[in-house]
């Protein structure tokens, strides 16, 4: 008998390690037999000799024996028994890794709510769902504007967060997993989190204040981070070392520092709290919510995620030009999808891929930062009822089409998607900020958040193996391009009328919600494809 170390462990399973006995290393001479040690050992020293990996996953309070006669057994057995079963279901219900205040604040009785919840039927599911409902009840009473309101808000986004973490630890304690689940919690996390946002707009704006531009350049600083994570995590999980005067390049400055801080117990936890992830940064909101007003939490949710987003990107990009890294096709691929090109910026490229091809020094990440930088700043300087900034937009298009022109395998072209996020959605704000049409604003936080689940739907489903959302459906919402010279275009037109610029905007995000909508619950009802959770650990 013996006990799995798989993290659902369960009596009378079989397993394949020694417990009690000296570990055994590669095969001294040349032949050993089946009295020397246990074949499978036999076989992982084999592996090991020939130069293949083995995993040899820790056991903990597991124990796994291969008793080799009647006393062996006897003891093995008594071992076996002694172990809590439960308990041990129970812990490897939480994740291993996780931040500072879902481990030490949330974990130690949310899995004593998961239990509850499998003793009484309850689906994993079921419990996103309620999260999700909890979420948008928060939502409502901040969106009252009273302090009571606010108060309550602040506790329910917590009760949120609490279930949040209990419909995993539900999946794990009770082996429930699915692909549906898997994507109905990456995506209600992100309603959530948003929809609070525009509870808060809300709640300020009964209140006099009016906070909507903070709302949504807290969502879009929000996306554009996580954006950072995927563009810099799909560029880099199957790159290989490149090869420098015939000696392989094993690592980097940062690589070597984050290892020396790695040793200080401490500053992992440091590190995992300063970057800001779902954890503390719902807990932050929730607090502020209940003792500040909607303008603070969002000005420390700015500041907060600025410095993330700062030191997260400033390390990555310390490892891209300090390690020398050959990418492969399929981190290329992945990179031009997650671009989200339309049909203008990619007739552009194709009509430019050829000459570009010819300029060994052309940079894709160059050419995508000063298209976006010349949007931006057009739209944020330049008369809004003139061409400059229709202008500045259609020169956004022919760089965006530069920019994919070519392969993304250079050392800093996994900026070009974060680059491509930050040019549309922050010429969406400061255009709607800046027209001072009543309306505006908040009719430019749908729009971006239409396009930002379209965006991470994009990063689910090519985390998930099933490659980026199909053509037909990148060319029919514009592309980043199209759509930033749509949207500059309708305000320099509709800016001097009052309610022009926000019906337009309104149905423009109607348009892209429905259509991207629509072919997402199709595609993850009925693909099987698996989901991937998109908030890691960032630090």
């Amino acid at each position: 008998t013996g006990t799995s170390g798989t993290g659902a462990p369960h009596p009378r399973t079989a397993t394949a390690s020694e417990a009690g006995e000296p570990e055994t290393g590669p095969p001294s001479g040349d032949t050993v037999t089946a009295l020397d040690e246990p074949l499978p050992d036999q076989v992982a020293a084999a592996l090991d000799a020939g130069g293949t990996a083995v995993h040899r996953p820790e056991l903990g309070s597991l124990v796994a024996a291969v008793p080799a006669d009647a006393d062996a057994r006897e003891r093995a057995g008594t071992a076996v028994a002694a172990v809590d079963d439960e308990a041990v279901r129970l812990r490897s219900a939480v994740k291993a890794r996780d931040g500072f205040f879902t481990t030490f604040c949330i974990s130690p009785y949310s899995r004593h709510l998961a239990r509850w919840c499998a003793r009484r039927g309850l689906t994993p599911n079921q419990v996103t769902t309620a999260s999700l409902i909890t979420a948008l009840i928060a939502a409502a009473c901040a969106a009252t504007g009273t302090r009571g309101g606010y108060v309550a808000a602040g506790a329910l986004l917590l009760l949120s967060f609490v279930l949040d973490c209990t419909d995993g630890q539900l999946a794990r304690y009770s082996l429930q997993y699915s692909t549906m689940g898997a994507w109905l919690d990456a995506t209600f996390d992100r309603a959530k989190e948003y929809a609070y946002y525009a509870g808060l707009a809300l709640g300020a704006a009964r209140g006099g204040d009016d906070v909507w531009a903070l709302a949504l350049a807290a969502m879009v600083l929000q996306t554009c981070r996580h954006v950072v994570d995927f563009a810099f995590n799909e560029a880099n999980a199957d790159s290989t070392a490149a090869h420098a005067t015939g000696k392989a390049v094993v690592g980097t400055p940062t690589t070597a520092l984050s290892s020396r801080l790695d040793s200080v117990g401490w500053t992992v936890w440091v590190r995992r709290m300063i970057v800001l992830p779902i954890g503390e940064r719902w807990a932050m909101i929730a607090v502020l919510t209940a003792l500040t007003t909607p303008r603070t939490v969002f000005c420390a949710l700015l500041v907060g995620c600025a410095f993330a987003a700062c030191y997260t990107t400033a390390g990555r990009v310390l490892r891209s030009v300090t390690r020398e890294a050959v990418r492969t096709g399929r981190a290329a691929r992945a990179l031009a999808d997650l671009a989200d090109s339309g049909p203008l910026a990619e007739g552009t490229a194709r009509l430019l891929r050829r000459p570009v091809r010819r300029l060994p020094g052309a940079s894709p990440f160059l050419a995508a930062f000063l298209g976006g930088a010349a949007v931006v700043a057009t739209a944020s300087f330049a008369p809004l009822d003139s061409v400059w900034p229709v202008l500045a937009a259609v020169l956004y298009v022919l760089t965006s089409g530069l920019a994919v022109a070519r392969p993304l395998g250079g050392a800093l072209d996994w900026l070009v998607p974060p680059v491509f996020r930050a040019a549309e959605y922050g010429t969406v704000l400061v255009l709607a900020a800046r027209s001072e049409v009543n309306g505006a604003l908040p009719a430019a936080f749908g729009l971006v958040a239409a396009v930002a689940y379209h965006h991470y739907d994009t990063v689910y489903r090519i985390r998930g193996g099933s490659g980026a959302p199909p053509g037909w459906l990148v060319r029919s919402v514009g592309g980043h391009e199209g759509r930033t010279l749509v949207v500059t275009a309708l305000t320099a037109v509709l800016v001097t009328g009052r309610t022009g610029l926000p019906l337009a905007l309104t149905a423009l995000a109607a348009a892209v919600a429905l259509v991207v909508l629509a072919e997402s619950i199709r595609f993850w009802v009925s693909s099987g494809a698996p989901a991937v959770h998109d908030e890691g650990e960032p630090a």
